[in-house]
């Protein structure tokens, strides 16, 4: 059965609230594609016109192996082929099977309905007019950046452009209504993830979507406290998709993403929002994980399902948007057996826990610090002929960086080319705030 969100008012009037009680500049990492501008960052190899880049690593972006990323194949839908979204330490990527329990484990499980059974959101073929699950794609360096213009949740975003096509597929297809109309595009070339919520094509190629985050495939990042992302619990949602892919391989490396009917006014990291639509304490936070019980027997299960079963009892699932009851995602697929996926329905919740939950965190405790700070920003030479490369550098105690209108950047310089005067504007990023800082360059 396709996704459900009831709550999608809810969820909205959840995020507003945040933002008009905190008053504060809590801001991520706004980050725009290298393809924006003829630009390489960080030493990598040159993109556009931009010319050789400088320190921070190698290849595009800079900072990081981004060729770990050129192995996963190309379209929607895709393998991977192995390659695991974020670091091993990263939360999607741990392994909790030894993890406490929660003290308050058994209420909240008896709260969601311990007789409640598990239930694939995803699927092959279609369900009520729409493919079953949540697509994603796949593109590489010759796609192109459009701009993303944001119609709800813009300044919790990560703006544009970003490379997605105008036909990238959209979480619904084809019939996929008001519903949340998710779209995935992961880029190969430079091991970045983005990720829009509320998305409808334009005729010009531009998109318009309610919210965006942008994510780096090869670091732990974490939103800004109480910032949302396309997910309603500030996480990625690719990372969290259950693809073939991997159960072709035999083994899912991750945590499952999952929904919950109720959920309340906190979260629990990597979590960074809430979008409450319950008070009842007992009610879950965003973030929260749940882990089959080793002692469930999974014998009696297909081997596919029992791959899907193993991941749930190593690395959990994650509360991450508000739906129907112990929904777990994934991506559709051909290849999915629909009557025996059917078959986890088996499995209730009574058969899971809570995983300890610490910290909690509530309006009354979010995590206060100060944004960056930025010593310097410069260019040099200031003023060229047309095309000239320039290097961009600057010292910050941000944890991530963008250069606007070049992209995100990993590292503490980048090289560009401008063809006519430009002003850059960099954003120094942590998870209390953002910092800005401009820079002009002649060119004639």
């Amino acid at each position: 059965m396709l996704f459900l969100c009831p709550v999608l008012g809810p969820r909205r009037w959840a995020r507003i609230a945040v933002s008009m009680r905190t008053r504060r500049s809590y801001v991520f990492i706004l980050i725009l594609p290298l393809l924006a501008a003829g630009c390489s960052v960080g030493g990598g190899s040159n993109a556009g016109n931009g010319g050789s880049g400088g320190g921070g690593g190698t290849g595009p972006g800079g900072g990081g192996n981004t060729s770990a990323c050129s192995g996963i194949s190309l379209g929607q839908g895709a393998s991977l082929n192995g390659f695991l979204p974020f670091p091993a330490d990263n939360a999607w990527n741990q392994d909790i099977s030894g993890a406490l329990v929660d003290p308050n484990s058994t209420a909240i499980i008896n709260f969601i309905g311990p007789s409640v059974g598990l239930h694939p959101d995803f699927g092959s073929g279609v369900y009520n007019g729409s493919y079953m699950g949540i697509p994603y794609l796949v593109v590489g360096s010759s796609q192109s950046p459009v701009n993303i213009n944001f119609t709800a949740y813009g300044d919790e975003s990560d703006p544009g452009p970003m490379p997605v096509p105008a036909n990238a597929p959209i979480e619904g297809d084809p019939n996929p209504g008001n519903g949340d109309r998710h779209v995935l595009v992961l880029d190969n070339a430079n091991c970045w993830l983005f990720e829009l919520y509320g998305a409808y094509p334009n005729a010009d190629g531009s998109w318009n979507a309610g919210s965006a985050a942008l994510w780096d495939l090869l670091a732990d990042q974490q939103r800004p406290w109480t910032w949302t992302s396309a997910d309603a619990a500030g996480l990625p949602i690719l990372a969290g998709l259950a693809r073939y892919d991997e159960v072709a391989s035999g083994q899912i490396r991750h945590a499952l993403r999952f929904t919950l009917a109720q959920s309340r006014a906190a979260f629990v990291p990597p979590a960074s929002h809430w979008a409450a639509n319950s008070s009842n304490a007992l009610a879950a936070p965003m973030g929260m994980r749940l882990r089959l019980k080793a002692s469930y027997d999974i014998s009696g299960f297909s081997p596919t399902n029992q791959v899907i079963l193993t991941a749930l009892k190593k690395y959990g699932m994650i509360m991450a948007d508000n739906g129907s009851s112990i929904y777990i995602s994934g991506a559709p697929d051909s290849r999915w057996d629909n009557n025996d996926l059917h078959n986890l329905g088996q499995v209730t919740a009574s058969a899971f826990e809570v995983v300890q939950m610490r910290p909690i965190y509530t309006a009354s405790n979010v995590p206060q610090g100060a944004a960056p700070a930025i010593s310097s920003f410069s260019a040099s030479p200031t003023t060229v002929a047309a095309g000239t490369p320039v290097t961009l550098s600057w010292n910050s105690t941000g944890t991530y960086f963008l250069v606007s209108p070049i992209g995100p950047v990993r590292g503490n310089q980048v090289t560009v080319s401008p063809a006519q005067t430009t002003t850059y504007t960099l954003y120094a990023t942590n998870p209390y705030g953002r910092t800005t800082a401009t820079v002009t360059v002649t060119a004639h």
